[in-house]
């Protein structure tokens, strides 16, 4: 496991979400496209898949460490320690990627 994935696991420690919402990091997005064309920040779009790093007591379906695909617009946006995270609600997550 690198430094940036231990970073990544502290960012929620501490935090417990309430009822059934889901603590999330954003996932990195490519940086380039399948053409080989560079992306700049400015043009990319809001990412819209993630690591679930801690989950409310009413959360039934997903657990800590979950990739997650999420509504492109949902949730709340937050920044702890540099990173950008995101609390939203279960009913947000769009489904889990399995592998």
């Amino acid at each position: 496991m690198g430094t940036a994935e231990k970073e990544k696991k502290n960012v929620a420690k501490g935090f417990q979400p309430l009822g059934e919402r889901v603590f999330v990091t954003y996932t990195e997005e490519l940086e380039r496209t399948a053409g080989g064309i560079y992306v700049p920040d400015s043009a990319k779009e809001k990412p819209q898949r993630g690591v679930v790093q801690a989950v409310g007591k009413k959360v039934e379906n997903v657990k800590v460490g979950d990739q997650v695909l999420f509504d492109k617009y949902s949730g709340s946006k937050l920044r702890i320690e540099d990173e950008e995270c995101l609390i939203l609600k279960e009913e947000d997550i769009l489904g889990i990627f399995t592998a």
